[in-house]
């Protein structure tokens, strides 16, 4: 059995070897200048607004007082935790997200796949880019507007969907204020919202597709249904795990805006959700504390799902986010 004995020259080797290796990353760095420099603002922006605030989640263990800052505000431990999970509002919060997120899963995200794999087979070029523009354009609308659009479609008293149920003798439906319809009009403008801008991804991801394998199967007989489900999806599926990965990531994370918009008395108890519940519970009465224990609670626990199912796709094969 060979013994590898380390030795002065062994040692001097290593050390011209990474001297080497760093004046070749310099070097790299030099040649590519401007694309650092291009990264830069993005670095920039993570650094700023995403990693400095997170010094703030210490007063989550506080009971905060902005007169007496992080400094000399008093220390209570896992008080606001504890409020937290004990509240019986909170599995109502919990239901509420995690259904929410499971319709977006279930009805939304398959559609941005199925609506590119779509505008892939058009062949008129202007036909194309008129289809792209019109299901773009929602996108670029506020919720603000969104809403307001649908309120004037949905409204009870002088809704055009309403009116013309009441034209043709039926009864009048409380769209905004009912629990039974408020998840489906809030899937149902996410979809309108967001679905063409969604479908950008993967209509990027289809071009880099290897036209070669679209002949190879074309000669052995296949249509265009068979071109898609064995060459187009299996090729863009790398970034359909990447997205679904992602979107996993933000399970309790639904956004503040669009809810609140649509939450109101009526429909308070399938609309509450922890987005809203920050701002009504925490922000709005002041409990600075306990609103940022809310939060910390959602980044964790998009943490943990966002490593969880990455773990998950490279067990199975894939390539997963990181």
């Amino acid at each position: 059995m060979k013994v590898s004995i380390m030795t002065p020259r062994n040692n001097v080797d290593l050390k011209i070897e990474k001297k080497k290796r760093r004046k070749e990353n310099l070097a790299s760095v030099k040649r590519n200048k401007m694309l650092y420099f291009m990264i830069l603002p993005g670095f920039l922006f993570f650094i700023l607004f995403k990693y400095l605030p997170m010094a703030g989640l210490m007063i989550s263990f506080q009971d905060y007082q902005p007169f007496l800052g992080i400094a000399g505000s008093e220390w209570v431990g896992f008080k606001h935790f504890i409020r937290l999970f004990t509240e019986p509002t909170f599995f109502m919060l919990l239901r509420n997200t995690l259904i929410l997120f499971a319709m977006n899963i279930i009805l939304f995200f398959p559609l941005p796949i199925i609506l590119a794999l779509m505008l892939n087979e058009v062949r008129h070029r202007y036909f194309k880019n008129v289809i792209q523009t019109i299901i773009y354009i929602p996108h670029f609308m506020s919720w603000v507007i969104i809403v307001s659009i649908t309120y004037m479609f949905l409204n009870i008293d002088g809704g055009v969907l309403n009116e013309m149920i009441a034209s043709l003798g039926g009864e009048k439906i409380s769209f905004l204020t009912s629990t039974e319809w408020l998840r489906t009009v809030y899937i149902g403008q996410i979809i309108w919202k967001e679905l063409g801008w969604s479908t950008i991804i993967f209509l990027a991801a289809i071009t880099v597709v290897d036209t070669q394998l679209y002949e190879a199967v074309e000669m052995d007989g296949a249509g265009r249904l068979r071109k898609m489900w064995h060459v187009t999806l299996p090729a863009i599926r790398p970034v359909i795990i990447t997205l679904l990965i992602l979107k996993i990531g933000s399970t309790l994370d639904l956004g503040f805006e669009h809810m609140y918009l649509l939450l109101n008395s009526l429909n308070r108890e399938v609309a509450e959700i922890f987005d809203t519940y920050i701002y009504t519970a925490g922000l709005k009465n002041g409990q600075l504390s306990f609103s940022t224990t809310v939060g910390l609670f959602k980044g964790v626990v998009g943490l943990i799902l966002v490593m969880g199912s990455n773990k998950l796709a490279k067990k199975l094969g894939e390539d997963g986010v990181y």
